[in-house]
């Protein structure tokens, strides 16, 4: 008797790394990031928060992965006219998203200090033995105007009023 079923193919094996040597490599990648240049540590001034997200927080991620998102996808579709037009561009793109990227997650880890996590909890969080690679001045900056702290400079920071912006715009 014949089955009805057609045979199985065999499965393709995909070319891109994935699984335990993805998860390495990108290890390998968080651990060599360097610290910031003027790393901070941010004192513990825990607000009392209910099992809910804040709403700043939300609205921060919302944010910046709509940012990291446009430069993303610029970079996927530039095309150039020569190959020096494509690298110069495609580099912007991709190194404005990196750092967008890097400034939320900086923001968000400075918070979570803020609310007194346990430090070794917020190592395993950002997947790096030191979260001093994320938490910079810029970061707190960004965390004070989310939060709606008052700025110890007479001018304030560039990154402080974008963290006011998207608190009361909400994204």
């Amino acid at each position: 008797m014949t089955s009805t079923h057609p045979r199985k193919r065999p499965q393709r094996r995909s070319e891109i790394p994935h699984g335990p040597q993805q998860v390495t490599g990108l290890q390998q990648i968080r651990d060599a990031l360097p610290p910031a240049p003027a790393p901070c540590t941010v004192e513990p001034a825990p607000c009392p928060v209910g099992d809910g997200v804040p709403p700043e927080l939300l609205a921060l991620v919302t944010h910046h992965c709509r940012r990291i998102n446009a430069y993303l996808a610029r970079a996927q579709h530039l095309q150039g006219d020569s190959m020096k037009q494509w690298q110069r561009l495609v580099l912007y793109a991709l190194t404005d998203a990196l750092a967008h990227n890097h400034l939320l997650v900086g923001t968000l880890a400075a918070y979570l200090q803020r609310q007194d996590l346990d430090p070794d909890l917020l190592r395993r969080y950002l997947q790096s033995p030191d979260p001093d690679r994320y938490i910079t001045s810029e970061a707190v900056q960004h965390l004070d105007g989310l939060t709606g702290a008052v700025p110890e400079e007479a001018a304030e920071p560039v990154w402080t009023s974008v963290g006011r912006r998207i608190a009361r715009d909400d994204g």
